[in-house]
């Protein structure tokens, strides 16, 4: 039997494991993830063991052995310690049954192959070996190996009951098959698995939102984020999920012109975007900066097929798919802004690049400056390259501008330098709607250039405009 190469084997932890299993007249396998990614060479210190019975108690000798705390969660059965830079969870082997109407399973204690067969995919039902007499040796009933090396993701049983039984399953495909590709070996989820999503696409509905959002949210992350979307759209998933997305894949044609694919040059914006002060957050605006085109769409027959104001729209998108996918409601209004300001960099590029412009895009952008400049940087695609390396030139103009601005007029976190207080004082008024007027003439003059963004200058500038509405300053208390 083939076994886990030695570099895989040296934990210390598995000896252990070993020999309390060994004293308890038990198996003990490593499952999983780990045996998956032993043979694709990544690193792992998840670690999960199944022993053929109770995981719990076995968990707390080991504990024991180790000098380890031990969590446990008797509702799962399951248990976890910490050793050296591994976590490591123990659960007993187990069979599985489902009711149609909920992925909640009616759990049975089982073997290992029982265990192994309510996998997920082949590529991680295999295990390997902890018994002395068999250390290390692979159990790999399904042929996990080989799709492994043949990089397909393929279900143990029928794919119709596996994904039946827990739809959360379809995404995790589309997950595994987007984390495990690399250059030279691309995973694909075998025709049978897609065609049985496409007829089980509908039982996402008894999923909850969170779990769908938590599985997109790692296939976002993933080096090449536009394989996992273009794969739930082939699977049929996509309209259950983010049909917003989905919208955007109808190319019209009228007299022989038609405009650019807008679903395949977001998922081009979502694959170049990287980095940003919040990476998983900034690749969500890359993928829904133009969900407001649709919408949008006009044909001129002079102009051709226009988009204006689609930023406009999908910002106002955003919140819906935000609260629909239960997101959170803090990072929501980051991807928002950002959605909503993704033009104005890129047509400063088509003007001349004024002061004004510059300070009031800061004003606008604030601390997210720096990554919104990211996102129309990936923005920034066109298959003439002559077109590309031009606008990207202009770009770096608006960068460098940018800076300028930014180290004179320190507008990234602007505040206005005359409060509503200080009004009141001045003048000696209540609360009311020439306060506000005051304070948006001293913000628009110091946007416009006509002022220094400091409190002498802007002082001075709010007198000059408060003398022309009429109001006089107040006497000072004797």
């Amino acid at each position: 039997m083939p076994t886990i190469t030695s570099q895989f084997l040296d934990k210390p932890i598995f000896r252990i494991v070993s020999e309390t299993a060994a004293s308890r007249n038990m198996r003990a396998f490593v499952i999983g993830g780990y045996v998956r990614d032993c043979f694709l060479g990544r690193p792992c210190n998840d670690i999960d063991i199944v022993v053929e019975g109770s995981g719990i108690d076995f968990a707390l000798e080991v504990g024991a052995r180790t000098g380890r705390h031990v969590s446990y969660f008797k509702n799962f059965g399951t248990a976890m310690l910490h050793y050296g830079p591994d976590e490591i969870e123990f659960v007993g082997a187990r069979r599985e049954s489902y009711r149609r109407e909920s992925r909640k399973p009616i759990v049975e204690n089982g073997t290992l192959e029982d265990d192994q067969r309510r996998r997920d995919f082949t590529i991680n039902a295999m295990a390997f070996s902890l018994q002395p007499d068999s250390f290390g040796e692979l159990v790999d009933p399904f042929g996990g190996i080989r799709d492994l090396a043949d990089g397909v993701i393929r279900t143990p049983l029928d794919p119709d009951t596996t994904y039946s039984d827990d739809p959360l399953r379809m995404l995790r495909a589309v997950r595994f098959a987007t984390r495990l590709s690399v250059p030279g070996h691309t995973f694909r989820i075998v025709e049978e698995s897609m065609e049985s999503m496409r007829r089980m696409a509908e039982r996402l509905e008894i999923l909850s939102k969170e779990r769908i959002s938590d599985e997109l949210n790692k296939m976002i992350v993933c080096g090449r984020p536009s394989m996992a979307f273009r794969l739930l759209d082939e699977a049929g998933l996509l309209d259950f999920i983010l049909p917003e997305l989905s919208a955007l894949k109808r190319v019209d044609s009228i007299d022989g012109r038609g405009h650019k694919d807008n679903f395949e040059h977001t998922l081009t914006v979502l694959d170049n975007v990287e980095g940003g002060t919040k990476p998983l957050w900034l690749r969500w605006a890359a993928l829904l900066h133009d969900v407001g085109k649709p919408a949008s769409k006009r044909y001129d027959p002079s102009a051709g097929w226009t988009f204006h104001g689609h930023e406009v729209i999908g910002a106002r998108m955003v919140p819906r798919i935000f609260n629909r996918l239960k997101l959170p409601v803090d990072e929501m209004k980051y991807v928002q802004k950002l959605v909503r300001l993704h033009m104005r960099p890129i047509a400063l590029v088509d003007e001349e690049v004024t002061d004004s412009a510059v300070r009031r895009l800061l004003f606008d952008a604030g601390d997210d400056i720096d990554d919104l400049m990211l996102l129309c940087n990936a923005d920034i695609t066109s298959k003439n390259e002559a077109k590309v390396a031009r606008i990207r030139a202009n770009f770096e103009l608006v960068k460098q501008k940018l800076v300028q601005v930014e180290e004179k007029d320190a507008l990234r976190n602007f505040k206005n330098p005359i409060t509503g207080e200080h009004v009141m004082e001045v003048y000696g008024l209540p609360p009311c709607r020439e306060i506000g007027q005051l304070k948006e003439m001293v913000k628009e003059a110091i946007l416009d250039g006509l002022i220094e963004n400091n409190f002498e200058e802007a002082d001075a500038f709010m007198r000059v405009k408060a003398a022309e509405m009429g109001l006089k300053e107040a006497c000072p208390d004797d």
